[in-house]
């Protein structure tokens, strides 16, 4: 027996521990497991029962690079601390750990804990200083042969990969060439015209998510294959496989190498996990331009990752267009302290808003302000700087309609195509079943029979398809371009154009946009349009104060007028809303409204204002007040609010303000609220005799 191998170690545990890196090393390499496993043949050789050997093979499959996910160690060292285990048995160190760091922490605790460790060479006692060195040279140069062979692999990987030979799992859309060692596209065709529609698409809608609902709109199928898959799938389009196809090079006819990498992260001074991250372009460790057939170019590509970038709500992006009738969303930025102006909607009303707060102030935003104004503003500019084309637009629109009809019809065409060979492929299957074998036949009838039924749906498609998506453009309607060709404002202001619409076009021309407070001369916002051809545009709106005019001069004179003639507030504002007339907000008439004109102007309030006149109970035509609806029911005021909230009154004039409400009441609505008024008085009788026993 070794002079190291004590009786205390003998009557604790002995503990083999097994290790490979990966599962396909166990498949394959047999041989260096059963070698493991047979280290407990060793032990019982040197003195440890059968009893007393404990087989560790929890970490077979995991990298000996970080302790972190092998729960092996863990529980090896777990059992360590706790003193009950005399040593340790291994091929050699390298199965314990390739880290410097955890194998030395392992040796501290063995030192500590009078563990020896035992490989096919020797015994070794951690608490001895020369077995301590030799240990520790053993871990460093497991450490070191673990990088040697990384580097030699990964440069060989590298070497291949320069030459653009190196195998990378070709994307949906192409396939791998193994005698030219290159890409190809896929040989189907319906594939490959997927592709090609989804990047025409976005140039048209700029739009991961635009791109995605016209697939989903029209029920078009995307092509996919991902890891595994022997044959393409074709699922509903999602944005993110899109968008992922979008930012792949290997469509403009690129290879890539070094695209993306494995980082290691760390949280609380521990290995956690590793992460897969983008790698900057710049930083790509092969980029061969021009290697395989593309199905842009690679400006295409640049242009596209721009679009997406941009598509992003970030600080120094536009964002893409959204709902809304902001038009300026996504464009605007302080000229106070340069931080981005969100968009805020409140009333129906649109305000520009800067949430930055100010230094040295307890406001909690550095100022907004309404936003029709800046619209009008910026509107009118680019309006005056666009320029009508110089190209037959009637022909261009034509080429294009007809382009996008197609290109349509041609995916059902194929889809179409598809499914008849599904079909087929599912008739012949069934004929060359023996119809004896009615296991196997029923399967396949009910296969052929689903085929049939999709065949059918796919039909119907394409001829909804031709029917809804053919466009035939007539002489009047070739005028009509022309038309508006030559004044972009008849577009602009056209019902069919939509606010996203209107903001594409603004970006067409307009980077940004810059909007800074001042006081004076006089209270205004200066505007700066940034063009995107470098110009700056700078251009100075009013901004009115919080209480200050709300109306025109002519305005003036009508309100003068009415208050004259002895009308209240509510009755002045009631008959400028009549009249078509609205504040230079574009607001209607209230009768604080009317309110702080007259104090403006100095009118005195008339009478009518002061000491209104009773409101009568019912009008001439037959409409009821909500007085009048109260006493013709016996009801009180609040009950008739409650009945028209919950929609059992109809308001038939007014409700707005500075309108009066009037009601109709017909036999139907008179017999409904009769009930209602009988169950309210009953319900206050018995309230007030449950009241009056109680006391």
């Amino acid at each position: 027996m070794n002079h190291k191998l004590k009786r205390q170690h003998i009557q604790r545990k002995a503990l083999v521990y097994l290790r490979q890196s990966t599962q396909r090393q166990v498949l394959e390499n047999r041989e260096s497991t059963a070698r493991q496993y047979a280290l407990t043949d060793r032990a019982k050789a040197l003195g440890w029962s059968d009893d007393a050997i404990e087989v560790l093979d929890d970490d077979l499959g995991y990298s000996g690079a970080t302790a972190t996910w092998r729960p092996g160690f863990q529980r090896m060292a777990e059992m360590i601390t706790r003193g009950e285990v005399g040593a340790l048995l291994a091929l050699d160190v390298s199965r314990f750990a390739r880290c410097s760091a955890d194998w030395h922490r392992l040796l501290e605790l063995c030192h500590y804990t009078e563990v020896l460790i035992i490989d096919e060479q020797g015994i070794f006692d951690p608490a001895d200083p020369n077995d301590r060195l030799l240990l520790g040279f053993k871990g460093q140069m497991s450490e070191a042969e673990k990088n040697w062979l990384k580097l030699r692999m990964n440069g060989a990987r590298l070497n291949k990969a320069r030459r653009g030979e190196l195998w990378l799992r070709p994307p949906t859309g192409y396939q791998w060439d193994p005698d030219l060692q290159r890409l190809r596209f896929d040989p189907d065709e319906a594939v490959q015209e997927s592709i090609r529609l989804l990047f025409r698409r976005f140039r048209i809608d700029c739009s991961a998510q635009a791109v995605t609902r016209y697939f989903t709109r029209h029920e078009l199928r995307f092509p996919v294959r991902r890891v595994g898959d022997t044959q393409t799938r074709w699922v509903q389009a999602r944005a993110a496989t899109l968008r992922g196809i979008l930012h792949n090079p290997t469509y403009a006819g690129t290879y890539v190498y070094g695209r993306r990498e494995n980082r290691t992260l760390f949280e609380g001074g521990q290995v956690r996990r590793t992460r897969v991250v983008q790698v900057p372009q710049s930083e790509w460790k092969v980029c061969l331009h021009d290697h395989h057939p593309g199905y842009i170019t690679w400006e295409d590509y640049m242009n596209n990752r721009r679009q997406l970038r941009s598509n992003t709500t970030h600080q120094t992006t536009t964002g893409a267009t959204r709902k809304g009738p902001a038009l300026l969303q996504g464009l605007l930025l302080c000229g106070r302290c340069g931080a981005k102006m969100k968009v805020q909607y409140s009333g129906g009303h649109t305000h520009y808003a800067c949430e930055r707060p100010r230094d040295h102030s307890a406001s909690p935003r550095c100022w907004m302000l309404a936003g029709w104004r800046i619209d009008r503003a910026v509107v009118e500019q680019f309006l005056e700087a666009a320029q009508p084309p110089t190209v037959d637009l009637s022909l261009a629109v034509a080429r294009e309609v007809n382009q996008q009809a197609e290109a349509l019809k041609q995916q059902w065409q194929l889809r179409l195509e598809r499914v008849q060979y599904e079909a087929r492929l599912a008739e012949r299957r069934y004929l060359a079943v023996d119809p004896e074998n009615r296991t196997v036949a029923r399967t396949l009838e009910a296969r052929w029979e689903q085929s049939l039924v999709a065949l059918r749906e796919t039909e119907r498609g394409l001829e909804v398809a031709r029917r809804s998506h053919t466009v035939t453009l007539t002489p009047r309607d070739y005028t009509r371009i022309q038309t508006l060709a030559a004044d972009l404002s008849l577009v602009w202001s056209a019902e069919t154009t939509n606010d996203a619409e209107r903001k594409v076009l603004l970006r067409t021309l307009i980077a940004g946009v810059t909007l800074t407070p001042l006081e004076t001369p006089m209270r205004s916002t200066r505007v700066q349009i940034a063009w995107i051809g470098g110009a700056v545009t700078e251009v100075h709106v009013a901004r009115p104060r919080r209480v200050g005019r709300r109306s025109t001069p002519e305005v003036d004179a009508r309100i003068r007028s009415l208050v004259g003639k002895g009308l209240s507030d509510p009755e002045v504002a009631e008959s400028l809303n009549d009249e078509g007339l609205q504040t230079v907000t574009g607001r209607r008439w209230g009768h604080q409204s009317i309110y702080q004109v007259r104090k403006r102007l100095s009118l005195a309030a008339p009478n009518a204002t002061r000491h209104p006149g009773p409101v009568p109970d019912r009008r001439e035509d037959g409409l009821y007040s909500k007085q009048g609806v109260a006493r013709h029911f016996g009801v009180s005021e609040a009950t008739v609010l409650r009945w028209v909230r919950a929609g059992w009154l109809p308001r038939v004039v007014g409700g707005k303000r500075g309108r009066r409400s009037w009601y109709r009441l017909d036999e139907t609505i008179e017999a409904f609220l009769l009930t209602r008024s009988r169950k309210a008085r009953a319900q206050r009788s018995a309230k007030q005799t449950s009241t009056g026993v109680a006391s």
